[in-house]
C-alpha cells in the first residue's frame, strides 16, 4: 500500500468507516491535496473496509447518455462525476456497474451484486431497485470526500418517493448494450429540475445526533452519513415542504 493510501485508510477509519461497512462515496480528488491519485483513494478505502466491506461510487452519465444520445454502453459510456469514479469504473478489477442510462453506480465487494443487479428493472433513475435504495435497506453509509453534501444523489431516490412537482420530465427510450454484448431497450423517465437549484446541503442541520460525522481525510473536509436516518429525515421534510431542498428559479 502506498503512503498516501495509508493516509486515506487511516482518515477513513477515524471518520467512522469500519471493516464490513458498505459505503457510497462522492468525491473531489483535488480536495485531498497534491500528490494523491485515484488509485490511492480506492486502495485506502478498500483497506479500511476490509474483505467483508463494499465500496460504491456513482457512475452517473446524464451528460453523455440522454434524450439527445439515447445509447447506454456498459463499458463504453463514460461517467461525468470526476476522476475517482471514472478510475474505479475502468481500472479496478472486479468492479460491477449497474445498468441505468443516466444514474448507474459501480461497486466492488461483498454486497456489490445485490446493490447493482436490480437497477435495470427500474423505469426511473433512482428507483426502488437502484443502488441508492438498496444501500439504505442494508444500512449503508455515504461518504462525502471534500465535495460537501450538495452532490447527494441518494436524495433523488428519496424525491422519487415524495415526487415533488419539479422532479420528473419525459420518458426516454434507450438502447442499452449490456456487459455480455447483448442489447436491450430500456424506458426511463428523466429527471427534470427545470429552473431549480438543488440544496441538499440543507439536510445536515436536520439530521439527528450520531447520524452524521465530520472530519478530515488528508486535506479533504469530509462528512459521513448513515442512510436510514438520512432517508427518514429527508422524506419527512419533503412531505412537510416539497421545496425545502431546492431553490426555485
Amino acid at each position: 500500500m502506498t503512503d498516501n493510501a495509508k493516509i486515506i485508510a487511516s482518515g477513513a477509519k477515524a471518520l467512522g468507516i469500519n471493516e464490513g461497512d458498505t459505503v457510497l462515496m462522492h468525491s473531489s480528488l483535488k480536495s485531498l491535496g497534491q500528490g494523491f491519485t485515484p488509485s490511492d483513494v480506492i486502495e485506502g478505502l478498500l483497506a479500511a473496509l476490509g474483505k467483508e466491506g463494499t465500496l460504491v461510487l456513482p457512475a452517473l452519465s446524464y451528460l453523455n447518455c440522454n434524450a439527445s444520445n439515447p445509447v447506454f454502453d456498459y463499458y463504453g459510456t463514460k461517467s461525468n462525476v470526476g476522476a475517482i469514479p471514472e478510475y474505479f469504473r475502468t481500472s479496478v478489477p472486479g468492479v460491477i456497474r449497474s445498468v441505468n442510462p443516466t444514474h448507474s453506480c459501480c461497486a466492488l465487494g461483498k454486497n456489490a451484486e445485490y446493490l447493482t443487479s436490480g437497477h435495470i428493472l427500474d423505469e426511473t433513475p433512482c428507483g426502488l431497485n437502484s443502488p441508492f435504495r438498496r444501500l439504505m435497506l442494508i444500512g449503508g453509509k455515504i461518504l462525502f470526500l471534500g465535495c460537501g453534501t450538495e452532490p447527494n444523489t441518494s436524495m433523488h431516490a428519496v424525491e422519487e418517493l415524495a415526487v415533488p412537482d419539479y422532479l420528473f420530465g419525459d420518458v426516454v427510450e434507450y438502447k442499452a448494450i449490456l456487459a455480455d454484448g447483448s442489447e436491450k431497450k430500456i424506458y426511463c423517465r428523466a429527471h427534470w429540475f427545470k429552473n431549480v437549484v438543488q440544496r441538499y446541503d440543507r439536510l445536515e442541520k436536520l439530521l439527528p445526533n450520531g447520524s452524521i460525522r465530520a472530519g478530515y481525510i488528508a486535506n479533504a473536509d469530509c462528512r459521513l452519513i448513515s442512510t436510514p436516518e438520512m432517508w427518514e429525515t429527508a422524506l419527512a421534510k419533503y412531505r412537510e415542504n416539497p421545496h425545502y431542498f431546492v431553490d426555485m428559479g
